[in-house]
């Protein structure tokens, strides 16, 4: 019997874990509210599903292939965290333009050097799903649909966070910025711990 609990245990912790999307996606809502920063959230959406998509059909490749492309995933992917974390920090607040970040191509591609993404991807499939569904894929196309709706409710929830206190964290956008890219950090960093 499938487990379940265990399953959506995983699935569910890890999805509401900071990580680029999540902390992107509440920073999006906090400088643009909720509605302007929906494209983004629709990008990470598609990002996500296309990324699930490919680990589901090419995740016996990616297994055999993963000693040689964690490294330079990680490398990308922290560079990539520590670049959005050096923009939060030099940024004079919330009102300044941040379209580029909030746009749906932004979220999208996002979603191609996330590596927290990958590994996501990977442990849910190795771990829980394909003991149970191999070549199944009606099945494995269901599961990963439900991981991209499960991570993009997540999403929203830290963008309605975002949208919610946004007055606060524009009269304190210097701490806030400081907090989010201290967060990002910190990501880049326990990718290699």
């Amino acid at each position: 019997m499938f487990p379940w609990f265990s399953f959506l245990s995983y699935a569910l912790i890890t999805a509401g874990t900071p990580g680029p999307n999540n902390i992107m996606s509440m920073s999006n809502a906090a400088s643009r509210g909720l509605k302007k920063g929906f494209p983004f959230q629709l990008g990470i959406l598609t990002g996500f599903t296309v990324v699930i998509l490919l680990c589901t059909f090419f995740c016996n490749a990616l297994s055999e292939m993963i000693p040689r492309i964690k490294l330079p995933m990680m490398i990308v992917g922290a560079a990539y965290m520590l670049w959005l974390a050096w923009n939060l920090l030099r940024s004079k607040g919330f009102q300044e333009d941040v379209h580029a970040k909030s746009s749906y191509l932004t979220g999208l591609l996002l979603q191609f050097i996330n590596p927290k993404l990958y590994l996501y991807c990977i442990v849910s499939l190795e771990a829980y799903i394909l003991p149970y569904f191999h070549g199944q894929w009606i099945p494995l196309i269901l599961f990963a649909l439900l991981l991209a709706l499960i991570c993009f409710a997540s999403n929203l929830c830290w963008a309605m966070f975002g949208s919610v206190f946004r007055t606060l964290f524009s009269k304190y956008a210097r701490v806030t910025n400081t907090v989010m890219a201290l967060l990002l950090i910190y990501c880049a960093i326990s990718l290699f711990l």
